[in-house]
């Protein structure tokens, strides 16, 4: 369908679809009217003023000071991918201008200063997540390898029939599909937590699950739709009294938050690069060192062995053992570079930024008519993520994403998010989802509110 509105041509997808509602489940917040005005901005907050960590950080990302589609970009999908501040470019360009080598394999300087690089990265996650040491880090493609390698080198080798994997109906699918593949296998049962009246896991259902045939606990600490934490040192210490083990999803948590594994006492961790700053193509495991050293290795190959013959071979000591082949050198290099970066700023500050913008965003969009937000109200004991996932009604998340983008320069996420159960759950194929980071303002909310109105009134005119 092609649209003309002002001389600039509008590609929308085929058809301006509508999102389909479960049948027993009702959209309870919609507010429909025919034509919506943007709602006066609500904050009088100092935290999100001129002088906002927004604004101090913002000159930090080069991506962020361009236009698109003849517009300023208001990037508001930082839950998908964040973007990366100059300090990690140099840090890339002077690996692959400078030392770029082979590590732990050369006894030459490039080699030698590379794989010092690549070690201190390391240690730069264990510090940045309190791990007691640098080998309970393990580097992986991203937070769904590392998932992939706990199912597959400690669930094949730990789980049998009959056991239990418990989980929540709002993971993430890299959380759930690796689970499947090993219940297929193991003949392990799968359990999944419901949500409460407030679209949030349902804790206390989740303790009353676990139980003797529970091996492992594999949640998320903040959900990538509802925006909702969950009290992790609480949910660790159930499970470990009925002597399971818990695997963290961190990816939405780490880079917005302290995150320590020692006070957590998680069994397994994992986290991405390219949500904290960092490059793609590299995320982590963090793994206790007893579990780690018990665990088969997950792939096969040359630096994850000790000895190689024709008919057997013998592994190295983790980390090694999980990190078969030529690892991304220059990507954990630029992790180092983004956790310094981060650090710098100090986590406990972006965290209170964020919960004061989290605040703002979802404050701003439940006052435009028509929107449904999804996830727990914020208030004095409930701090929301910085996300809002959300239905417009009668128009699709997908078609509110193009015309926010092709007309006003922001980008917003649609779909299903990664989390279809959970979507199914709320009763919609779809949502259309606005994430900030520390890097955002409230001047972006503003911006994004003025879009999505205008957006609104563009669809409501052909009803």
């Amino acid at each position: 369908m092609m649209i003309t509105m002002e001389a600039v041509v509008l590609k929308l997808p085929p058809s301006l679809r509508t999102v389909k509602p479960h049948p027993n489940r009702t959209n309870r917040t919609f507010r429909t009217v025919p034509f919506a005005s943007a709602p006066a901005s609500l904050s009088t907050d100092p935290q999100l003023g001129p002088g906002s960590l927004g604004h101090l950080t913002r000159p930090d990302f080069p991506i962020l000071h361009q236009e698109v589609n003849g517009k300023k970009l208001v990037y508001l999908d930082n839950a998908a991918t964040s973007q990366k501040p100059a300090a990690v470019l140099r840090a890339l360009q002077n690996y692959y201008e400078a030392y770029n080598s082979n590590v732990h394999r050369g006894i030459h300087y490039l080699s030698a200063r590379a794989t010092d690089e690549y070690e201190l990265a390391r240690q730069k996650v264990a510090n940045f997540i309190n791990a007691s040491d640098s080998r309970e880090i393990v580097f992986t493609r991203n937070a769904t390898e590392a998932i992939n390698l706990v199912a597959y080198s400690w669930g094949l080798s730990n789980l049998k029939k009959g056991d239990e994997v418990v989980l929540t109906i709002a993971e993430h699918h890299s959380a759930i599909v690796p689970w499947q593949f090993v219940a297929q296998k193991t003949g392990a049962v799968l359990k999944y937590v419901n949500l409460t009246e407030d679209e949030v896991p349902d804790v206390e259902k989740l303790r009353e699950i676990l139980s003797n045939q529970t091996k492992l606990l594999c949640v998320h600490h903040v959900s990538n739709v509802l925006a909702s934490a969950l009290p992790m040192d609480l949910i660790v210490g159930w499970a470990h009294a009925v002597g399971a083990k818990v695997l963290i999803d961190a990816c939405q948590s780490v880079p917005h938050m302290v995150v320590d594994v020692k006070s957590l006492d998680t069994d397994f961790l994992v986290a991405s690069s390219h949500k904290m700053c960092g490059p793609t193509g590299i995320g982590f495991l963090y793994g206790k060192s007893e579990l780690l050293s018990a665990m088969p290795p997950f792939l096969g190959g040359g630096e994850m062995i000790s000895d190689v013959y024709l008919d057997y071979s013998t592994y190295a000591e983790p980390p090694s053992r999980f990190e078969a082949g030529t690892p991304a050198i220059g990507e954990a290099i630029g992790l180092g570079a983004a956790i310094d970066y981060l650090s710098g700023i100090g986590m406990q500050k972006i965290h209170e930024y964020e919960v004061e913008l989290a605040n703002y965003l979802y404050d701003r969009l439940i006052s435009v008519p028509s929107v449904r937000v999804y996830g727990p109200k914020p208030s004095g004991s409930v701090k929301r993520a910085a996300l809002c996932s959300f239905n417009v009604e009668d128009v699709h998340p997908t078609d509110i994403a193009t015309f926010l983008d092709q007309q006003h320069g922001v980008a917003i996420r649609s779909g299903h998010h990664c989390a279809q159960p959970l979507h199914r759950y709320l009763g919609v194929n779809a949502s259309a989802r606005a994430s900030l980071y520390f890097y955002n303002t409230k001047e972006d909310v503003d911006d994004f509110i003025h879009a999505l109105v205008d957006t609104i009134n563009f669809f409501a005119s052909f009803k």
